[in-house]
């Protein structure tokens, strides 16, 4: 399935090589009323998505669903998927927490037992713990 930002480029280009608008969008089964759509959305949306980036900078920790909380405050009142969309869209994201540190892989380990009598209080996984009795 082609979206429809490349169905219409596609029916400019053949616009562009001298086929009618009409016959274009027949061969390339494009419904004509869709080429020279505008969303409106981008218009609403533009306000909220000034304040979203306003909230977001001052509180850098919140998420989409705290942010949304504060934008329904200041009386832009919006469902959970919608902020999440303009989140999104927006590219808004708090940052990340640190990993926590893990001991290093390369450190030097105890040697496993290599003779009867030998026990060991630490085994590497790849070795078993021997014990022998006396």
């Amino acid at each position: 399935m082609v979206s429809v930002p490349v169905r219409r480029k596609a029916v400019t280009l053949a616009k562009g090589r001298g086929l009618a608008e009409r016959r274009s969008c027949t061969l390339l089964q494009f419904a004509r009323s869709s080429i020279r759509y505008q969303s409106r959305l981008a218009t609403k949306d533009e306000a909220v998505l000034s304040r979203m980036r306003e909230l977001a900078t001052i509180y850098p920790r919140y998420g989409y669903r705290r942010i949304q909380v504060f934008l329904a405050r200041d009386g832009m009142q919006m469902s959970a998927g919608r902020a999440y969309r303009l989140w999104k869209q927006a590219k808004l994201q708090g940052p990340t927490k640190r990993p926590r540190r893990r001991l290093a892989g390369s450190r030097p380990r105890p040697l496993p037992a290599t003779a009867g009598c030998q026990v060991w209080a630490y085994a590497s996984s790849t070795t078993p713990v021997q014990t022998v009795g006396s």
